[in-house]
Formats: structure tokens, C-alpha cells, sequence
């Protein structure tokens, strides 16, 4: 196969933990990358000692990629804006760079989570803030970033309503080692975006109660049910949640050493409480927001949602980790499929 010759171009990445750190790492091979941080002090520490010690530290910076506190300079002449943000602070970021924002520049989210008082996806949330704007391209599927940013291959899907930005992200980021699909169902990519961590804290309590791979098998297959469920009720494809942004996503968020949601559910089981799990924590667990967000959608479509109903009994009310088993093996007689 010919090689493809690309052009070099900027990219702005606005949020330096760990995930927008390592997609800057991979994407200065290929382009200019301009890495927000809202830290001041972080990003003077960041570009100063060439790597982010702090959320991935085991990734030096190529000479191509500069970490600025200034989200204006991180987005002037930027070809492509990608929001690498934690789901609770994106509208606010997105409010403040909105200014510096043209009608022309591709705009990228990586981020995933439904925002708990709108219950619009991420997606929304960016389009939502801005005046003027082309739409919105998700970037999605099983990649930790402490993977991608050695160099280990993985794939992953850029889902967007217009396809052909989907394809320009194809075009601008795959490599041989991070193979990119393209797919035209953004509901669905977000969705088993979100949800996926939701019953990931389920599959950490499993592991935390030193339950087996049976139980683990049966918390993946009937989450992604769950799920699904949901994501068709809403107008996405069914086929997308057997895709890598559902199935695949779910698979290794479900059962990594580098998935924070599965360490807050092993802690959990494990005895922890909530609020000294977080606290100790460094990046965010998105999947505690999210539990939330996938409760009031199930309520909202009036669709059943019991593995995520039993995780906010663990993480909001005090069910004892122990006992969400008996909540789900004691339910009534289902069919499997519908």
C-alpha cells in the first residue's frame, strides 16, 4: 500500500491528562500540536521538562508538541480542535474558548460522559456553546492512553453526522498502529461511550469481592444488553454497540489495570468508601457522573437499567457492595432477548 503524504498542520488539544497528553504524543509524529492545560503552574512544568509527569509520565514530548496555559494561542490557526476534557468541566471550557473558535476549523471530542442536568451528549453539550459550528466528530473506542502513547496499536471509531469529517479524521490521525473506523451513528458512539463506565464499577466490585471470570463474563454481556437497550430506544443503531466503541470499549474498560472506573468499583468491593476513593484520586472516574446520567435516561425512556440501578444503590445510597450480587441474581425470570 502507498504511503499516504500528509501534509503538517496544527492541532490544538485543550486538556493535558492523561488521554489528550498521550493523543498529543501520537499526533506531533505526524503535526504541530498545541496542548492546552488549564494549570498555569502544570504547564510550565509540562513544556519545561519535555513530559507530563504528573498523569503520563512514562511519554517524552516530541520536539513538535508545546503545552500553553493559553487557550487562545492553543487554538489560533488551529486546523482541528480537540476537546480532551473531564465531562463536568467541558461546557465550561468549551465557553471559554468559543471566541477563538471559526466556523472552519474540525472540531474533535474525545471525551465521554453525559452532562447530568442537560443529559446531552458531549457532542451536544460543544455544539450547544458555540454560535458557529460544523459539528462535532466523536473519537471513541478501547484505547488507554498509557498504551497509545508507546506505541502499542489499537483501533478506534471517529463518528460524526457528516461523514466526510469523519473520513478527514481518518485521513489526518490513522497510522499503522492507531487504526481508525469511521461510523455515522454519534448516538450510539457517545452513549456506549458513557455507559461503558457505568458497568465497569460494576466489574470492579466483582473483582474487588474476588468474584470469578463467570461473574465478570455475566456483567459485560448483560451490560452491554443494557446498554443497547437503551442506545436503540434513543435512534442509535444496534449494530454500533457490537462495534469497538461498544463492545470493545467495554471490554477493556472492563477489565484493564489502566481503567480508573474498574479500580473505583475494586476499591468499593474491596470495603473502601466513595468519598476516600476520590479523594485520592489524581484524574476523574467518569463513571460516577455517569451513573447518574444513565438512571434518569432509563428513566427518562423508561427503559430498565439494572446493573447501572444497582451501582448507584452501591455508589448514592449505601447498598453494601455484597449485596448488589444478591440485587441482580435475585431478580424475577427474563428471556434473554426481546
Amino acid at each position: 500500500m502507498a504511503r499516504r503524504i500528509l501534509s503538517r498542520m496544527k492541532v490544538a488539544i485543550l486538556g493535558a491528562g492523561s488521554w489528550g497528553t498521550a493523543l498529543g504524543v501520537l499526533f506531533a509524529n505526524m503535526h504541530d500540536v498545541m496542548l492546552w492545560e488549564f494549570n498555569a503552574e502544570y504547564a510550565a512544568k509540562f513544556e519545561r521538562e519535555r513530559r507530563n509527569r504528573i498523569f503520563l509520565p512514562m511519554a517524552g514530548f516530541p520536539e513538535n508538541l508545546h503545552v500553553t496555559n493559553n487557550i487562545e494561542e492553543a487554538i489560533a490557526s488551529a486546523r482541528i480542535v480537540l476537546f480532551a476534557i473531564p465531562s463536568h468541566f467541558l461546557r465550561g471550557v468549551v465557553r471559554k474558548a468559543a471566541p477563538y473558535i471559526s466556523h472552519d476549523q474540525l472540531l474533535v471530542s474525545v471525551v465521554k460522559g453525559i452532562e447530568t442536568d442537560t443529559l446531552l451528549r458531549m457532542s451536544e453539550v460543544i455544539e450547544s456553546e458555540l454560535t458557529s459550528c460544523r459539528g462535532v466528530v466523536a473519537l471513541s473506542g478501547p484505547t488507554h492512553a498509557e498504551e497509545v502513547a508507546r506505541g502499542i496499536p489499537a483501533a478506534i471509531v471517529a463518528a460524526a453526522k457528516k461523514a466526510r469529517d469523519a473520513r478527514l479524521v481518518q485521513h489526518y490521525f490513522m497510522t499503522p498502529r492507531f487504526r481508525i473506523y469511521s461510523n455515522s451513528d454519534l448516538l450510539g458512539v457517545e452513549l456506549a461511550a458513557a455507559l461503558k463506565n457505568v458497568i465497569a464499577i460494576a466489574a470492579g466490585i466483582a473483582d474487588g469481592l474476588k468474584y470469578g471470570d463467570n461473574t465478570k463474563a455475566a456483567l459485560m454481556t448483560r451490560g452491554l444488553a443494557e446498554i443497547r437497550r437503551l442506545g436503540v430506544k434513543m435512534g442509535a443503531r444496534q449494530e454500533t454497540f457490537s462495534g469497538l466503541s461498544g463492545m470493545g470499549d467495554l471490554v477493556v474498560t472492563c477489565t484493564s489495570r489502566y481503567s480508573r472506573n474498574r479500580g473505583v468499583g475494586m476499591q468499593l468491593g474491596q470495603g473502601r468508601k466513595l468519598d476516600d476513593i476520590l479523594r485520592d484520586m489524581q484524574q476523574v472516574a467518569e463513571g460516577v457522573v455517569n451513573t447518574k446520567s444513565a438512571l434518569l435516561l432509563g428513566k427518562k425512556y423508561h427503559v430498565e437499567l439494572p446493573i447501572a440501578s444497582a451501582v448507584g444503590a452501591v455508589l448514592f445510597h449505601g447498598l453494601r457492595p455484597a449485596e448488589m450480587g444478591d440485587m441482580l441474581m435475585t431478580r424475577s425470570a427474563k428471556r434473554e432477548f426481546y
